[in-house]
C-alpha cells in the first residue's frame, strides 16, 4: 500500500478570549459580553470542530496586566480558568483536542497530573498540556514571591515538573484495575507504583489517585524558542507553537531554519522527527477580494490605541519607552542575556530593532505580529507553501476577532485546503494522539516487568 499523503495539523488558538490580539474585544463583530458565558466558548469550539481542527488551544496567564494604566483601562485581562472550561467543553464536543496553558512555575505536579488525567478521561482521550514557565513579576506576586524565577531555574523546574507529572501518570499500569465484584479485588497491587521522586524542586511520593489516562500521557505542547526552550522541546514536546517574523521569503527561510534546528536536536534524545509537530502561528485576515482583506486588516490594526501599543512594547522590553520620539528608532538595544521575561518575544523585537524600525513601527508590529491578509486562496497558498517546503507541519491559527474570524476561516479557507488535499475532510481517529499521528507512550513500569 502507498503511504498516505501527508496532511497539515491545525490548532485553533484563543490567545485572548475575544481574539488574537489584545484589542480584539473592540472589533465591531466581537462579543466581549460573552467572555464569561459558557455558550460563547461552546459555539467557538464547536465551529472549530466543524472545521476539523486537530485541537483548540486556550492560552492562559495568572495575573491582571496592571503594570501600566492602559492594561486595566483598555486591555482585556478576563480569562476563565482553563481546566474548568475545557472540562465543560469536553462534554460539548466529540473529536477536537483540548489544550490548556498551565504554568510549571506556579503549580505543583500532583495537582496538574490529576487535573489533566481527569480531563483526558472526560474528553475520551483529547487532553493536551501547553507547558509554560510563566514570565512576569506580576505572576510571582500572586504566588508569594516578589520576583519571578530566573530563566535557567524556570526551565530546570519545568523539566523536573514534567518528569514528575509523567511519572504520576504511570502510577497505574494500563491493566491494573481488576474491578472484579465476585472476588472483591478492585486492583492488582503489583501494578500500582509509587514514583518516590526527590529532586531539586519537588519531593513527590505518589501514586496518583486517577488511573492511567486514555492517551497514556496527555499531549505535551510547548512554545519556547530560547536555547533552553528548544532543548526541552526536542526532548519532550509533541507539538511546538512557533513565532513567525513575517510571511515573506525571509520569514519562510527563518522558519525553515527553526524547523530543521529543532527537528535536528531530537535524535540525541532517541526521538524520531515525526514525534514532534511544529506549528507556526498565523492570524489570517480574510476577504473575498484583496481590497476587502486590506480593509479588514486596516480595521484590525486600528483597534489598539497608541498608548496601549507603547505599553505592550514597554512590557516586552522591560522598560517604559513612551517618552521616546515615535518616529525615530529606539536609542538603546536591550541585553537579552540580562532579560528575565520571554526571551523568544524579545529576540523577535530585537530583530525588528536591528532593521531600523521606528518606535511607532515597532509597537504596531508587536501588536499585530501574526496578521496575514488575503483572499482564501492567497491564505491557502502561503500555508501550503510553508507546509510543503519544510517550514511547518501545520499552523496554530488565531483570529482577529471571535467568533467571526473563525467562522470565515472554517467557511472559506478550510475548504480550499481540503480541495488541495493538504487537510483532512473527516476525523479518522478518536484521540488527539491519533489525530496527530503520535504513539501512545508505554508505561515505564510495564516495560520493566518480567
Amino acid at each position: 500500500m502507498s503511504k498516505p499523503e501527508r496532511q497539515m495539523t491545525l490548532g485553533a488558538m484563543m490567545f485572548f478570549p475575544a481574539g488574537g490580539q489584545i484589542s480584539s474585544w473592540r472589533h465591531p463583530d466581537a462579543n466581549p459580553q460573552g467572555l464569561l458565558d459558557f455558550n460563547y466558548y461552546k459555539n467557538i469550539v464547536q465551529t472549530a470542530e466543524r472545521g476539523k481542527f486537530d485541537l483548540f488551544f486556550y492560552a492562559d496567564e495568572l495575573y491582571v496586566w496592571d503594570r501600566f494604566e492602559s492594561g486595566i483601562s483598555h486591555a482585556n485581562s478576563i480569562r476563565p480558568e482553563p481546566i474548568t472550561l475545557l472540562s465543560a467543553l469536553a462534554a460539548a464536543t466529540e473529536h477536537i483536542g483540548l489544550a490548556a496553558t498551565i504554568s510549571t512555575t506556579y503549580n505543583e505536579p500532583y495537582h496538574i497530573a490529576r487535573k489533566l488525567a481527569t480531563l483526558d478521561y472526560l474528553s475520551n482521550g483529547r487532553a493536551a498540556w501547553n507547558v509554560v514557565t510563566s514570565q512576569t513579576d506580576e505572576e510571582a506576586r500572586n504566588f508569594g514571591r516578589d520576583k519571578h524565577l530566573d530563566h535557567t531555574n524556570r526551565y530546570e523546574r519545568a523539566e523536573e515538573f514534567v518528569d514528575v507529572t509523567q511519572g504520576l501518570w504511570d502510577s497505574w499500569e494500563d491493566d491494573a484495575l481488576l474491578l472484579d465484584k465476585e472476588s472483591g479485588y478492585f486492583a492488582d497491587k503489583d501494578k500500582l507504583h509509587n514514583i518516590q521522586h526527590k529532586g531539586n524542586h519537588f519531593q513527590v511520593h505518589g501514586p496518583l489517585n486517577v488511573a492511567r489516562p486514555p492517551q497514556g500521557y496527555p499531549v505535551l505542547v510547548q512554545a519556547g524558542a530560547s536555547e533552553a526552550g528548544k532543548e526541552m522541546a526536542a526532548a519532550r514536546a509533541e507539538v511546538v507553537f512557533a513565532l513567525v517574523s513575517s510571511y515573506s521569503a525571509e520569514g519562510l527561510l527563518a522558519s525553515q531554519q527553526f524547523y530543521e534546528d529543532l527537528k535536528g536536536r531530537m535524535a540525541k534524545f532517541g526521538r524520531s522527527r515525526d514525534d514532534l509537530k511544529i506549528l507556526p502561528g498565523i492570524m489570517p485576515i480574510i476577504g473575498r477580494t484583496e481590497e476587502e482583506a486590506r480593509e479588514r486588516l486596516a480595521l484590525t490594526e486600528s483597534l489598539t490605541p497608541p498608548q496601549l501599543g507603547l505599553d505592550i512594547l514597554s512590557h516586552h522590553l522591560g522598560q517604559d519607552v513612551s517618552s521616546y520620539p515615535l518616529d525615530e528608532p529606539l536609542p538603546f538595544r536591550p541585553d537579552i542575556d540580562q532579560y528575565n521575561q520571554s526571551k523568544t518575544v524579545l529576540k523577535g523585537i530585537l530583530d525588528l530593532i536591528d532593521k531600523g524600525l521606528t518606535l511607532r513601527q515597532l509597537y504596531e508590529r508587536v501588536t499585530n505580529k501574526r496578521s496575514l491578509a488575503g483572499t482564501p486562496e492567497q491564505i491557502a497558498d502561503i500555508m501550503e507553501e510553508w507546509f510543503k517546503k519544510g517550514a511547518a507541519d501545520g499552523f496554530n491559527v488565531s483570529f482577529s476577532h471571535l467568533p467571526g474570524g473563525l467562522d470565515d476561516f472554517v467557511n472559506l479557507v478550510v475548504p480550499e485546503l481540503q480541495r488541495r488535499g493538504v487537510f483532512r475532510t473527516e476525523y479518522t481517529g478518536r484521540t488527539l494522539r491519533e489525530h496527530l499521528g503520535l504513539k501512545r507512550p508505554t508505561n515505564r513500569y510495564a516495560k520493566t516487568r518480567v
